[in-house]
This record gives structure tokens, sequence and C-alpha cells, in this order.
């Protein structure tokens, strides 16, 4: 991980966008901003490399849940010089409620996956409206712990950090100046009240982070892990989950 030298992230994020963007044909980007450290990093990076004028943030609540993530959200944006008119604000709350009605007996967590994904229908619909790309919100943490919606927030056209893992999100946050409310706040993807990814997840992602990178990128075995001095619950708990989930990157399956 490289969490000491943040500006080698940026300078290499935003030349990724930009040559991408021009490889492509597109010169416009739709973003879902939820007032969490995530999106608020790809969204300044995104407003760099391509400038605030071709940068539409959309907000997504469903209703009253995350207001607080609205105006952490706004202020976010007025912070990055993005145009008020760029702004689109969309409640899913009614399209969700009639997926998840109560003849479909869904629970908590399948309704937290049906908000995800409806959010994502409304950002490709944004992006088809204004010629763009939409930009995707997922860090390398999330993606190997599989802490993600399947076509809900892991959808999108570019990930502008889903090599970083989450202690790098946050390094490179700080050195875009990103607001403090933003970076101090409980991570969460706010699918219902008081919802936080480290109640889910059991473990924390400074936790998880070393761990993560040693069983990935370093190949060690979990006996190697432990035996360099991290706790053998923790490590176990983290590899469950990495491989309890790691269908996901693989779906679909074909006969191909």
């Amino acid at each position: 991980m490289n969490t000491e030298h943040p500006q080698e992230h940026i300078d290499h994020i935003t030349a990724f966008l930009k040559t991408t963007f021009s490889k492509t044909g597109f010169s416009s980007a739709v973003i879902g901003i939820s007032g969490g450290i995530d999106s608020a990093v790809s969204l300044a990076l995104t407003t760099l490399a391509l400038g605030a004028d071709h940068v539409y943030p959309i907000l997504l609540p469903y209703g009253s849940l995350n207001t607080q993530g609205v105006l952490d959200s706004m202020l976010l944006i007025q912070t990055l010089n993005i145009p008020l008119s760029h702004i689109q604000r969309i409640d899913v709350k009614p399209t969700v409620d009639t997926i998840s009605g109560k003849e479909f007996g869904m629970d908590q967590l399948r309704k937290g996956n049906s908000i995800a994904r409806t959010r994502m229908i409304y950002l490709f619909d944004q992006a088809k409206k204004r010629n763009a790309l939409v930009v995707g919100t997922e860090n390398k943490s999330e993606h190997i712990l599989g802490y993600f919606t399947r076509f809900g927030d892991a959808a999108s056209d570019i990930e502008p950090i889903a090599h970083l893992y989450k202690t790098e999100v946050y390094a490179v946050a700080t050195a875009l100046h990103i607001p403090e409310v933003i970076i101090n706040k409980a991570p969460s993807a706010g699918l219902w009240p008081e919802q936080t990814d480290e109640k889910e997840l059991g473990f924390s992602y400074t936790e998880a982070d070393p761990i993560l990178e040693k069983l990935i990128d370093e190949k060690k075995s979990m006996e190697e892990i432990i035996a360099l001095g991290f706790e053998k619950t923790l490590v176990e708990r983290i590899s469950h989950q990495v491989e309890k989930n790691s269908f996901k990157h693989n779906v679909p399956y074909t006969l191909l």
C-alpha cells in the first residue's frame, strides 16, 4: 500500500481518467454522490481530470434516510465549484418501495440491494441523457471482500479508485482537501438506518487492509500471515469473507 505519497495516486488517476474519456469519445461524467468518502474522492478526481463544467453529481437518497449525506454532498460540490445547475436529486424511495412491496416479503438486506440497483438505473439513464460515462466509486478493499451489490454500486463505466485500498483512499482524500466531516464519518452504504460497513463486516478497514494486502497481493497463506503476528481470529474472519464472496468476481458463469 502507498499511503505516504497520495499525490502519486492523484496524478496517476487523473491521467487515467483523461486518457480514458478521450479514448472513448466522451467528455462528461455522471457520478452518484452519497456524502461518503469513496464517492467524494471519485468526484474530486473526476473534477480534476475533466473540469467542473463536465461533471454531473447525482444525489440519490432513499426518502429522509441519510439526510446528512445529502448535506455533506452539497458541501463537497460547492467546494469543488461544480455548477449548481449540474446537480440532480432523485428520490429513489417511490421506485424502491414499489419493488419491495409487502407482497415480496423483502428483508433489510434484500431491500438494501434493491436500493443500490435502483440508484444505478437512474445513474445510467442520466448518463445517457447527458452523453456521459458513469463513474464508479468502488475501492479495492470492498471489491476483494465482496462488499458490494452486484449490478448495483459495483456497476459503472469507469472506476477511478478500484485499485486503492480503503486506507489509501483516506490518504488521497486528505491530500485532496475533502471536507473533514466526510473524512471523519463512519463508512456506510446508507442502505438502512445506522448501517455501517464495519458493523456488517465485523472488522475495520484499518484492520483488514494489511491482511488483504498480504493475502491477495503477496499471495501469503493464512498460516503465514498469522505467523507475522496478526490475530488468528481476525485473519480467519477476513479470509472467510473473501472466500465466500469470491463468486461475485466471476459472475456470470458461462460455457465460453
